[in-house]
């Protein structure tokens, strides 16, 4: 069965849909805002999607990542996502890197050459050495700041992150960036609604993470994943006319 994109056409038109089954997307971190935003990407139909990802699913995820079940518990992220997304459009090149992004390596995971990028790691070391190679290298990106520890959809926003606010994770990358002579070129989806300081939970030794998990809610991390997958496709057809 072929992805039937006849709706997609009546909005974007047909010239939208070739530039979309044209395009490589990558899409880094594939949990709670990773996994909708790829997913939305393969229902528009762009044509090939690389999803980068190191962690396996647990069970503290399934309250907020697409495709965490009680029956993927264990697998690889990136694995139960491309089985997803290949029933969803079965002729979507789908490229599952099950491996960790670090600052050492955003450079050669760009190597393949894409589109644009989508970032949403979780990690800010691997966050920043992604954005600064792309940013480099003068690849469109996508960043999501932090979309844990809030509750209001209402005030999720998309902009640039010279011009976010109201972000603790945003204002620290705007300052790490500078240090790196990088001031523009990156859009990012973020909230200003002010962190929920009492959610920080416990270290769960157990299930292989030190640091102290923080609290989320089932829909702000898929708004979030919306809202990147809705900016990326519409820089994809900035320069096709609309119907």
């Amino acid at each position: 069965m072929v992805l039937d994109l006849s709706r997609t056409a009546l909005l974007i038109s047909d010239d939208g849909l070739k530039r979309l089954a044209a395009a490589r997307v990558l899409v880094a971190g594939i949990g709670g805002v990773g996994s909708y935003a790829a997913e939305a990407l393969a229902r528009a139909g762009i044509g090939s999607l690389t999803l980068v990802d190191g962690d396996c699913v647990q069970a503290s995820n399934i309250n907020r990542q697409l495709h965490a079940l009680t029956t993927t518990v264990g697998r690889p992220k990136v694995a139960v996502m491309a089985e997803r997304l290949v029933q969803i459009n079965p002729s979507l090149q789908l490229t599952p890197l099950h491996e960790v992004v670090t600052p050492e390596n955003s450079a050669e995971l760009l190597g393949p050459g894409y589109d644009i990028v989508l970032d949403a790691i979780d990690t800010f070391s691997a966050k920043l050495g992604l954005i600064t190679a792309c940013v480099r290298c003068g690849l469109p990106i996508v960043a999501s700041m932090g979309a844990a520890g809030r509750l209001d959809p209402a005030r999720i926003h998309t902009a640039s992150l010279a011009e976010s606010h109201g972000c603790r994770l945003a204002r620290k990358l705007r300052k790490a960036l500078r240090r790196e002579g990088i001031e523009e070129g990156v859009r990012v989806v973020y909230s200003d609604e002010p962190f929920a300081v009492h959610s920080f939970g416990e270290h769960s030794p157990a299930e292989g993470d030190l640091r102290r998990p923080l609290g989320s809610i089932s829909y702000l991390p898929a708004m979030f994943g919306l809202q990147m997958a809705a900016e990326a496709i519409r820089l994809l057809l900035a320069d096709i006319p609309k119907k």
